[in-house]
């Protein structure tokens, strides 16, 4: 198996944007696509290595070798042929790891009777399941992608540095709303490198060194960023 190597199936809405953002953070990805248009869109933006068949072909499957790979990730634009290919990847490659994209929960319940070892339900994330990804490299990538395609907005984690106007204010003083940011939770030093969610609805002292995760548009997130490294005013 090839660390940092993942087979990607599909490049329509979704495909494409995971696409771009595993390339970005340096994977070795080999794209597969049964729409001609959506495998020509591909190669016109640049990736090298994408190939063209039908993959509801077992014996054009097992060409690919999928098991020298780190990950398959399923998200072809129909939902039944994500399914199908869930399916045949599993009964031909059992060690394999298989990560699909679900739009529905009727999908992702049909995708884990499939095999998958990991569906990512669109209209299931939440707070808890954006830290757990935010944990897993591969996946960051893939909802971060699906998040910006979808909704034109990402998460990010910003640390708070020393003399910050955010140091040693409490959670629940500070208003996000006029950034036009939401506050997820935040990385507590104090608690030993401990996630926080602020659902807990615990008041959480803010420190230097403490690292908010906040989602929002990038150009809000850009503009916060630099906005907590002002110093707070003396009075």
């Amino acid at each position: 198996m090839s660390e940092r190597s993942i087979l990607l199936f599909g490049y329509g809405n979704h495909g494409k944007f995971i696409a771009k953002g595993l390339n970005e953070d340096g994977f070795r990805l080999k794209i597969v696509e049964s729409n001609h248009d959506y495998y020509l869109q591909a190669k016109e933006d640049g990736f090298m290595d994408v190939e063209h068949l039908d993959v509801t072909n077992d014996s054009l499957l097992e060409v690919l070798n999928p098991q020298y790979f780190e990950q398959l990730v399923c998200v072809m634009e129909d939902e039944h042929l994500n399914v199908f290919l869930t399916l045949s990847l599993r009964s031909l490659f059992k060690e394999s790891y298989i990560l699909a994209i679900s739009d529905s929960l009727h999908t992702t319940k049909k995708l884990k009777m499939a095999g998958a070892d990991k569906v990512i339900d669109l209209y299931e994330v939440s707070a808890n399941k954006i830290y757990n990804i935010l944990k897993r490299p591969v996946s960051t990538k893939i909802l971060e992608g699906i998040v910006m395609d979808k909704d034109g907005i990402t998460f990010r984690e910003m640390l708070i540095p020393e003399g910050s106007f955010l140091q040693d204010m409490m959670t629940d003083d500070v208003d996000f709303a006029p950034y036009g940011i939401l506050l997820i939770g935040m990385i507590d030093e104090e608690l030993g490198h401990t996630f926080v969610f602020i659902t807990t609805g615990i008041n959480h002292k803010l420190d230097a060194g403490d690292t908010l995760v906040c989602i929002g548009p990038k150009e809000k997130l850009d503009a916060f960023e630099e906005e907590i490294k002002k110093e707070k005013s003396i009075p």
